[in-house]
């Protein structure tokens, strides 16, 4: 952001002093806004004065960083995932590949490390940087690449929305089956997700701080109800694939849980770019990644095993009521108190559905200073316009949208993770090509990269994607080749290989001839 020189003034003690009027955008988003807009300013500047986040993806200066939200690295990401959301991700084990629960127990924990491993690093860029995680792809793909991932991320928060608010509705009608439209559901954890997302950073964070802990409890009651119904550990046994074919099972099914861990990937910086520039990187990563892999391998192996229930009762739950019924009929027998619990395991899915609708707003933002002069509070509400309808017109179809959706999401999270990996550890480590992040230019695509590196390469990850991706609709060569009749998904490994071995030599390339 330039400063016009008249803007400033020194100080032989201070230096250089803005004029309190005329400060960075960075420095104050708010009195920008409030200039900005007229005369509307006196209705924003009530509206920011109680309490409604101004700042959008502005940098946050390092004078404005506060130490309060450390522990909210492992307690935002657990009440997030400890939901009722996370739960039809393991069903999914069962009912589209017929794996023991075993074999799907061993898939979770596995792709669910790595797709950790992942998140938490791009977590560990907030404090560093002091920038959303958007905003962080601009120095290794450019102006325009950093563009086209927001694209992509909007599509991917939307389309979590869409999910969630489907399964938080689907819960709530089937406590009194016919008494609460599907429509009203959804509606109601729309309306309940998007206003701490209206109100900004600090209620999220707060409401994430304990949203977790009643939820863990019932999740804790799911297991013992599930138990005393029976889990049957052969029950899938008889259907299970063998040899090439259990492998794909295995590799296809490893894609969608990998896709449920780097999902927040694309967001994860978004909620820690106001701790101090000098917060420990391996704290951060560690506390991010604990509170990502325990809740959601023990929420979604929780999926897997109610999916081993013989019981007719409860497979005609989930064959008539997908995961909600299911769920629904797991807290039968606790009659009245299990329909509260049902209440409430309805209305988990607000916490999850909450960095979707926030981060949505930021990555609109995002797209190009046209946007981002927008406050971020509007985006946001847009938002929740758009998956609130669009999870009225799928309310019919969660599991198809569920399985597709989470696939496609692990192949261009898997190639974004590894470009900006690649770039922060080959070219802007100290003593690298570029020696770090000047982070000044966060917003003057005159002096970031061109991108075309990160561009092609991200190209070359949609290849490797195509080639090696399994679903029902389309099988690529590779993934025939590696599996038995349906194939095996190798999207995202494949995106993730073409895009590291092309982006290195075509980055040297790009900062020899251009320098940034």
């Amino acid at each position: 952001m330039s400063t016009q020189a008249s803007d400033l003034s020194h100080d032989k003690e201070k230096g250089v002093v803005y004029r309190e009027d005329t400060l960075p955008v960075e420095a104050a988003p708010e009195d920008a806004i409030v200039r900005r807009f007229g005369r509307f300013g006196p209705f924003l500047a009530k509206l920011f004065a109680s309490g409604v986040e101004a700042r959008g993806v502005e940098r946050v200066p390092e004078d404005q960083r506060e130490t309060k939200n450390m522990w909210n690295n492992l307690l935002m990401w657990w009440s997030v995932n400890t939901v009722l959301t996370t739960i039809p991700i393991g069903t999914l084990g069962q009912a589209f590949f017929t794996l023991t629960l075993p074999h799907a127990i061993a898939t979770i924990l596995c792709f669910g490390a790595l797709g950790g491993v992942a998140t938490a690093f791009i977590s560990t860029l907030g404090p560093k940087t002091g920038l959303r995680t958007m905003i962080i792809t601009r120095f290794s793909s450019g102006y325009i690449g950093g563009t086209i991932y927001s694209i992509l991320n909007i599509l991917t928060q939307l389309g979590f929305s869409v999910t969630a608010v489907i399964l938080g509705g689907q819960t709530l009608a089937s406590i009194n089956p016919g008494t609460l439209p599907l429509v009203v559901g959804i509606i109601i954890i729309g309306l309940l997700s998007v206003i701490p997302c209206f109100v900004g950073y600090n209620l999220v964070h707060y409401y994430e701080r304990y949203a977790w802990i009643v939820i863990f409890i019932i999740i804790m009651f799911l297991w013992g109800l599930g138990g005393h119904a029976g889990f049957d550990l052969n029950a899938q046994k008889p259907l299970e694939d063998n040899g090439r074919a259990l492998s794909a099972d295995i590799l296809s099914f490893g894609g969608i849980v990998f896709g449920s861990f780097t999902g927040w990937a694309p967001v994860a910086a978004d909620y820690n770019c106001r701790l101090p520039a000098d917060t420990s990187s391996m704290k951060v990563f560690l506390l991010t990644f604990f509170g990502l892999w325990i809740p959601i391998c023990f929420v979604e192996i929780l999926g897997a095993a109610l999916m081993t229930i013989s019981n007719p009762a409860y497979t005609q739950a989930y064959a008539e009521g997908s995961t909600g019924g299911l769920v629904a009929q797991v807290l039968s027998p606790w009659g009245g108190g299990g329909k509260f619990l049902l209440v409430l395991l309805g209305l988990s899915v607000v916490a999850n559905n909450i960095p979707n609708s926030y981060s949505a707003g930021l990555s609109m933002q995002s797209l190009g200073r046209p946007f981002a002069f927008i406050p971020r509070f509007a985006w946001t509400f847009l938002a929740f316009v758009i998956y609130t309808v669009a999870g009225v017109a799928g309310r019919e179809h969660f599991s198809e949208i569920l399985s597709n959706f989470l696939s496609i999401l692990s192949y261009w999270t898997a190639f974004f993770i590894v470009i900006v990996a690649e770039e922060h550890f080959i070219f802007r480590r100290r003593g690298g090509p570029l020696g770090g992040y000047n982070l000044d230019d966060w917003d003057t695509p005159s002096r970031l990269p061109l991108g075309f590196a990160g561009i092609i390469a991200g190209c070359f990850g949609v290849a490797g994607a195509v080639v090696g991706m399994s679903e029902v609709w389309y099988t690529g060569p590779l993934a025939k080749k590696a599996g038995a009749e349906f194939g095996a998904d190798l999207g995202f490994e494949l995106a993730a290989g073409f895009a590291a071995v092309v982006y290195p030599p075509l980055r040297w390339l790009e900062i020899r001839l251009t320098g940034r």
